[in-house]
């Protein structure tokens, strides 16, 4: 079973805003208790590029790319342009110095995780940030195309997940890095939370997470996974076309606008969704503009307040109340 927050999809609709925000919280959560316990210490070089097979993927792959950017190889011995290919990203993983850490799958010996990440030939390079797998690139590459793809790889960890990778030591000791912290004491409550999400029993997911805030009121993952499975529950039982037609009939109608609101960005539709509320305080007044201003900060913290899209509907809300 993959963990909660190792997602494939590219899609870009709720389940993908919330797999990315769960990795968010997950990654700092990660990076918080490897503090705690006094910090990741530095690596050596060699550490830089590991063999990975199925049993150890979780705990090398996803678990790691809390603290660093896993950039994954899938070669085979018997592939001539793995062998063009391998030995340029092994040492580009030393140069970039713990920005990244190559991890090299060999396909024959390792077929499941072949099929899990769609590999159709090789070699096929493939990145894991904060557990979301991320396509690269497949077949040979130039050294110049790859160091670009790096490039942003090591951008995109470092704005969207804080995470600036490991400290190398060239006089550490092969093998001294750190292994990944244990389970943190919410785990076991937020993975239930998580299955009861994909098994739809949407009252049982907000139970789970109402149970890690009731001790941590500030826990990350749990507030967000609380916004999201309260916002499911509320369009459990809509009817998509009666909530879009009173909607566009009713145009200050705050209830009929919140719902079209919801149902938007369960779809996906996030600015749709945005633009919609904010288009309703601009035309509401007293505690009407408040409850629609309430829900559109509530759909903000299921997006994420650094998401772009987010940032800018703040700023067009300030503007409609100011």
């Amino acid at each position: 079973m993959q963990p909660r927050n190792m997602s494939m999809s590219g899609v870009v609709d709720l389940a993908a805003v919330k797999a990315a925000q769960e990795a968010k919280a997950k990654a700092e959560q990660t990076r918080a208790e490897v503090a705690r316990q006094g910090g990741a210490g530095a690596v050596a070089p060699a550490d830089l590029v590991i063999d990975v097979d199925e049993a150890g993927f979780e705990r090398e792959v996803l678990q790691r790319s809390a603290e660093v950017p896993v950039v994954i190889d899938f070669w085979a011995e018997w592939c001539q342009p793995c062998k063009q290919l391998s030995p340029v990203l092994e040492r580009l993983a030393v140069e970039y110095a713990g920005r990244f850490l190559l991890a090299k799958i060999d396909v024959d010996a390792n077929q499941m995780l072949m099929q899990q990440f769609g590999v159709q030939g090789i070699p096929a390079v493939f990145a894991v940030v904060a557990g979301q797998a991320l396509p690269l690139f497949q077949g040979a590459a130039g050294e110049e195309q790859i160091r670009q793809t790096l490039e942003q790889l090591v951008q995109v960890a470092e704005q969207r997940f804080g995470i600036t990778g490991l400290t190398v030591d060239p006089d550490a000791q092969p093998g001294a890095a750190v292994t990944a912290p244990q389970e943190g004491p919410y785990d076991a409550a937020l993975n239930a939370a998580a299955d009861a999400l994909d098994a739809g029993d949407l009252a049982g997911a907000v139970r789970a997470y109402q149970n890690v805030l009731a001790d941590d009121p500030a826990h990350p993952e749990a507030k967000l996974g609380l916004a999201q499975a309260e916002l499911l529950q509320r369009v459990q039982g809509f009817d998509p076309q009666k909530v879009r037609q009173e909607a566009a009939e009713k145009p200050k109608d705050v209830d009929a606008q919140i719902a079209a609101a919801d149902l938007d960005l369960v779809g996906g539709h996030v600015e749709d969704a945005f633009g919609r509320l904010i288009e309703t305080v601009q035309r509401t007044a007293g505690d009407d503009r408040d409850t629609v201003r309430r829900r559109l900060l509530e759909l903000f913290e299921v997006v994420g307040p650094e998401d772009p899209r987010v940032i800018g509907a703040r700023r067009a809300l300030a503007r409609a109340l100011f």
